[in-house]
């Protein structure tokens, strides 16, 4: 009795299978953390901090390669300033901060060829990646500060001069001609300049000034 040929397995379609897996999961290591859908809606300034884990022996490729890389998100639209904060003692963590005007404008930017290409250029160099997001007004606080900031007397001294001067400034210049309003009225305007003034503007610069000062352990 004749025995019945064995079915084949495509030898092809097994092997596209597991090349199509690979590819799509090295597509997805390259492609980095995208800000989700809650924070691309944010209509408000946003900071975006990135630790990388960097090999001892890549840290001046790194360095090298973070200053491209922040060059780049610099120059895209929508951006308010980058940094790159290297590790401390005993440290291989390099924090690269970047802070956009909206979640539109961060989400243009983490979906960008440019970005892509980017990260495929780092696996080599780093071990991990950390994405840490704030927005809104509480991201002057952690624009350029590390996970392990220095003292926080510095950046609440810092907050007091910025907030002193902008009120000082507004009643200066502003103050004789609001005579005639209700101290309620004065007091809105007043509040409604200091934050704006402060959250957009003033301690975004003022940070990454004082960077080094902030950072310091005393």
């Amino acid at each position: 009795m004749p025995r019945r040929p064995e079915p084949s397995t495509p030898a092809g379609a097994a092997s596209g299978a597991a090349s199509g897996a690979a590819s799509g999961a090295a597509s997805g290591a390259a492609s980095g953390a995208i800000a989700p859908a809650h924070v691309a809606a944010v209509a408000e300034p946003v900071t975006v901090t990135v630790a990388r884990d960097v090999r001892p022996d890549q840290r001046a490729a790194f360095e090298q390669w973070a200053a491209e890389v922040l060059g780049l998100a610099g120059a895209f639209p929508g951006n308010l300033g980058t940094s790159l904060l290297r590790p401390g003692p005993g440290s291989d963590r390099y924090h690269l901060v970047y802070r956009f005007a909206d979640g539109e404008s961060l989400a243009r930017w983490e979906r960008s060829p440019e970005r892509q290409a980017a990260l495929e250029r780092v696996e080599h160099l780093a071990e991990s990646a950390d994405y840490a997001r704030v927005a809104g007004l509480d991201s002057f606080f952690t624009a350029l500060t590390p996970p392990r900031p220095g003292p926080r007397w510095r950046l609440t001294l810092l907050t007091i001069a910025a907030v002193f001067t902008i009120t000082l400034a507004f009643q200066l210049l502003l103050g004789p001609w609001l005579v005639s309003w209700p101290l309620p009225a004065r007091l809105l305007l007043s509040a409604t300049v200091v934050v704006v003034l402060l959250g957009q503007v003033i301690m975004p610069r003022l940070t990454r000034w004082f960077a080094p000062w902030l950072r310091g352990r005393r």
